[in-house]
């Protein structure tokens, strides 16, 4: 009961914030702004989304090798390929992440390891969206004239900061009592694995070159979304303002972030000086191209021996 209403509450977040981001969008005016040159962009959008799966899938193996949940390169894509069809279907935005640690979990890596490389993969990524939007700040606040869209993304930077910063820290201190409650000792040996990761001469160079690039294609795919509608939006606005929304679009309170991302982009270019209905129409392309990707997530997924194990022989998990 607790998981319906749960379900039902993201589902009507979302509905309301869709219903209040598109009542004052012409959705007839954006379908004649897709002409054939259009869906070019948003084949290319897709096709960057693949290629933005594949380095994602790369620092992943780097950071499930240390979790002792080691990878194959063709498994771990094939995981997240079909984490983007949950994605779509689970009420959060990283619904996702679930579904890729149950594949990892009954491939024979166990729950533990399993759980842990999502964790600390999520973690790892946050912190380098949140390191990225604050060194992009001194741009921003010269994009962004409107003091409350300032303290708006300063406030959302200083919080995913603050979590990332908080999370290293837990790993590093001594507390004994840190170690005897099940919570945080799970967490801080996701957080010891993060410290390992990130400051390894070997690992480390190359998990902050993925993140980054990671994020740096999440802009690409906006830019083509944007080139899409020939919307009047240059390459260094889309570069500063998405990066914030994919941070709040990450909150678990709606379907697949919709609602929360066109109310998101909306206001976010509407900070910038940029037409509010414009925000709304990139977000409404971006979700379609995520879309069409968990489409073929799905059809992965339907043909995978996991998906066939179901209702016969249980996959055994170590403990």
């Amino acid at each position: 009961m607790r998981r319906i209403l749960l379900s039902t509450i993201k589902i009507l977040i979302s509905a309301a914030l869709l219903y209040f981001s598109l009542r004052k969008i012409d959705l007839y005016e954006l379908a004649s702004r897709i002409q054939l040159g259009s869906l070019g962009w948003i084949a290319l959008a897709i096709v960057i989304s693949f290629l933005q799966l594949f380095v994602g899938v790369l620092r992943w193996r780097e950071i499930s090798a240390e979790c002792g949940a080691p990878l194959e390169t063709r498994q771990a894509m094939r995981f997240n390929v079909i984490g983007t069809f949950f994605n779509q279907t689970l009420p959060s935005a990283i619904g996702g992440d679930a579904v890729r640690l149950w594949l990892v979990a009954r491939a024979g890596a166990g729950w533990r390891a399993a759980t842990y490389s999502i964790f600390v993969d999520r973690a790892i990524g946050l912190i380098a969206l949140a390191i990225i939007i604050v060194a992009s700040l001194p741009w921003s606040y010269q994009l962004i004239n409107d003091t409350h869209g300032r303290s708006a993304l300063l406030l959302v930077d200083f919080i995913a900061l603050a979590a990332g910063a908080g999370f290293l820290i837990l790993g590093i201190l001594p507390w004994p009592w840190l170690k005897r409650w099940w919570g945080t000792y799970h967490i801080r040996a996701c957080s010891e694995i993060a410290i390992r990761v990130i400051f390894s001469r070997n690992r480390g160079p190359k998990i902050a070159a993925l993140s980054l690039l990671v994020h740096f294609l999440t802009v690409v795919i906006a830019w083509c979304v944007v080139q899409s509608i020939a919307a009047p939006v240059i390459f260094g606005q889309v570069f500063q303002l998405i990066p914030p929304v994919i941070l709040i679009t990450m909150l678990p309170i709606s379907i697949a972030g919709w609602g929360v991302r066109e109310a998101t982009m909306g206001l976010a270019f509407g900070f910038a000086g940029l037409a509010t209905s414009e925000g709304v129409n990139v977000s409404l392309l971006f979700g379609a191209v995520s879309f069409i990707v968990g489409a073929v997530g799905g059809l992965v997924w339907i043909l995978s021996a996991e998906k066939a194990a179901q209702g016969t022989t249980p996959i055994e998990v170590p403990k």
